[in-house]
């Protein structure tokens, strides 16, 4: 099984279009949308694994990340990424 790092320096090499089309998928297999802490808050956004903490969510009310597929595809370890951060950013934080 390949970790979260192993998975981003795969991705390392593909172009600007081929990023976005993954950006695109990891965001339609997202389930924040039924997340205690997302539901209820006016956020729209999904993908906060991907593209880090959001504006709009303030409260750590529950986590669904766990049972997330892309928390399996990409080999993530964290959760709360809503208002922790991207996985790459708390990866970061792991090697200080």
């Amino acid at each position: 099984m390949s970790t979260f790092e192993e998975k981003v320096a795969q991705m390392k090499g593909l172009s600007e279009a081929e990023m976005a089309e993954r950006v695109k998928k990891i965001k339609s297999m997202c389930i924040c949308a039924g997340c205690p802490s997302y539901e209820g808050t006016g956020e729209t956004e999904l993908g906060f694994c991907l593209t880090g903490k959001s504006s709009v969510i303030k409260e750590e009310k529950g986590c669904t990340c766990g049972g997330c597929p892309v928390t399996e595809i990409m080999s993530l370890r964290w959760v709360y990424y809503c208002t922790r951060g991207a996985a790459r950013e708390l990866a970061a934080t792991e090697k200080k």
